[in-house]
């Protein structure tokens, strides 16, 4: 049994006291991992300046707390800068490694759709990096989004050519 399993996770709206700790989540993703394709972990006052424009947006920027500590985050931002694409929106979703597959994505995601549903927003995208992301395609799939298609080796990271998986899920009736 580990730690996580004593405590619920909790999931609150992010502030900027906690963008060390998304920080300290992220980097790894950046150094080491395919989900992202950024390949330099963004300084503190980035990422700052990430929440403040999620926020400023109108948009959810979430965290996942077990006790004292945070998680995991997730949030949603627009699809397209033009105006066609103004109900279309983006999620994001990270969880310390420690803590894959204990339901702090699931929690975390599906408080995002929930909060974007309650907005003016129609249809929310994933842009998954790397189709070998099978936690990230099969968590989405779990909270209702479909594949829609694969874009093949359009990053290029790690000495290697990476694919974006792109899923889709409805967030009002059309």
């Amino acid at each position: 049994m580990t730690d996580l399993e004593h405590t619920s996770i909790m999931v609150r709206d992010a502030r900027a006291a906690d963008m060390g700790d998304v920080l300290r989540i992220y980097t790894p993703y950046v150094l080491h991992g395919l989900a992202t394709f950024e390949e330099v972990p963004p300084t503190p006052d980035e990422m700052e300046r990430r929440l403040g424009a999620v926020q400023t947006a109108g948009l959810p920027y979430l965290v996942a707390a077990w006790g004292h500590e945070i998680v995991g985050y997730a949030y949603a931002t627009a699809y397209r800068p033009r105006p066609a694409y103004r109900h279309t929106i983006e999620n994001s979703v990270y969880v310390a490694h420690a803590q894959h597959r204990s339901g702090v994505g699931s929690a975390l995601l599906t408080a995002l759709i929930t909060r974007c549903e309650q907005g003016p927003w129609r249809q929310m995208v994933a842009a998954i990096g790397d189709s070998a992301n099978a936690g990230s395609i099969v968590l989405h799939r779990r909270l209702g989004f479909e594949m829609v298609g694969t874009l093949r080796n359009v990053g290029f990271k790690h000495e290697r050519w990476v694919d974006t998986v792109l899923m889709q899920r409805a967030l009002k009736p059309v």
